[in-house]
């Protein structure tokens, strides 16, 4: 039995009863019946409403559900030890040659590592610290000369 249906079988009891609405009993009685009808209108309005944000939020959680799929469907399906979602090691079907995919440079400003894409430094002479704003060198580390020029080859170096 609901709350607003106790609330009923109780005014239905105190009206088969014949007590007199204008005695103070009565007049006490007829009190707390409405106030019970009006909070199980209430109790009644909350369980509503709740229902309803629960299958609101299990719709989101739905939604969500895909929206992680969709972004995280990689590494969901990668079981590699590489930390890597764009790799194609053995273990995974995925889509890179496991090489290391980042350059680690330390800036001597703060000590800060900077990690840049090895596809992209190739390109580039100068990197600034994000952390600092210090200008640092870039040093090509896979030169056949041993300098540290940044050079090609070895004829560039002086």
């Amino acid at each position: 039995m609901t709350v607003s249906e106790k609330a009923s079988y109780l005014k239905g009891l105190l009206d088969g009863m014949n007590y007199d609405k204008n005695s103070n009993e009565g007049k006490l009685f007829a009190a707390i019946l409405d106030l019970l009808e009006d909070l199980a209108l209430s109790v009644q309005d909350l369980e509503d409403e709740t229902a309803m944000l629960n299958e609101y939020i299990e719709e989101i959680d739905e939604d969500l559900g895909e929206v992680e799929k969709d972004f995280y469907e990689c590494e969901d399906d990668c079981d590699c030890e590489c930390d890597d979602c764009d790799c194609d090691c053995d273990d995974c079907d995925c889509d890179c040659d496991c090489e290391d995919c980042v350059e680690e440079l330390e800036c001597p400003a703060c000590g800060e590592m900077i990690y840049i894409d090895s596809e992209e430094i190739e390109h580039m002479e100068k990197v600034i610290c994000p952390s600092c704003n210090a200008e640092l060198d870039v040093v090509c580390n896979d030169c056949e000369c041993d300098c540290d020029c940044g050079c090609d080859e070895e004829d560039d170096c002086e």
